[in-house]
């Protein structure tokens, strides 16, 4: 039996980092960041704005190649990847919600939930059927053949959680989704969140400012600076890482 690479990441972590630098015109952005996540677990990245939640999100997605340090998806090396393995990376299995929806203004809501399954080559029929199942979920399924701008921050905002949920990813990145929202929104998207995360075992990284909404999650890891300032107690399996329904109706 061949023993693994002395610096290979442990087999239980589906997403995991060591050293991660990187700097934004020459200003550093992250310090040396190391952490682990397990397949499941909802896990709050803190910090006040500034602090490199973002860009921390963006280097483990591979939207961005940090300058040293490595990042692993499923132990595959994310930071060895070329820019058309990263994408196919981030279209297939990766999932990306930010704070502003983002929606195709020419598309109508359904088209924009199921835009992932649709770029991927599904059929019409079962694109519409995932997108809308999940509208349903989410209580916008009366908006399916309206566009966007029939609709309110909120359930736009809605309308994106839909379409990175729609095709199941292993992983979301999830950049200050409920920043623009009241309480009465922030709580349904969390929760439609978080039990599609439970149910269907998907990893959340949950970058927020907001303690409520960090309290969603397993675990938390605050940052501060660039630099992971210390970790919240708790029980996730993680701890021991490192630092209307005719509206959508398929003839539509």
């Amino acid at each position: 039996m061949v023993a693994p690479p002395e610096n290979a990441p442990p087999d239980n972590d589906v997403l995991w980092a060591r050293s991660l630098h990187y700097s934004h015109s020459s200003s550093p952005a992250l310090v040396g960041i190391s952490l682990g996540v397990r397949q499941g677990e909802i896990l709050a990245l803190t910090g006040p704005r500034g602090s490199g939640k973002t860009t921390l999100l963006r280097c483990l997605s591979g939207q961005l190649s940090p300058e040293q340090g490595e990042v692993w998806f499923n132990s595959v090396p994310v930071h060895t990847m070329g820019t058309l393995s990263r994408e196919r990376l981030r279209r297939d299995r990766f999932g990306w919600i930010g704070p502003e929806p983002q929606l195709l203004p020419e598309l109508k809501v359904w088209e924009n939930a199921a835009l992932p399954l649709l770029l991927a080559g599904a059929s019409h029929r079962s694109a519409k059927h995932a997108a809308c199942e999940w509208l349903e979920r989410l209580d916008i399924g009366g908006f399916a053949r309206k566009r966007p701008r029939a609709l309110s921050r909120g359930e736009a905002q809605r309308v994106a959680l839909a379409r990175t949920l729609v095709n199941v990813p292993a992983v979301i990145f999830a950049d200050e989704p409920t920043a623009p929202l009241h309480r009465t929104e922030r709580a349904l998207l969390l929760r439609t969140l978080t039990t599609a995360a439970r149910s269907h075992e998907i990893t959340v990284l949950l970058a927020t400012h907001d303690e409520a909404t960090a309290a969603v999650a397993d675990r938390s890891l605050a940052l501060l600076d660039g630099r992971l300032a210390g970790a919240a107690a708790g029980s996730s399996p993680g701890a021991d890482t490192p630092e209307g329904q005719a509206a959508c109706s398929l003839s539509a």
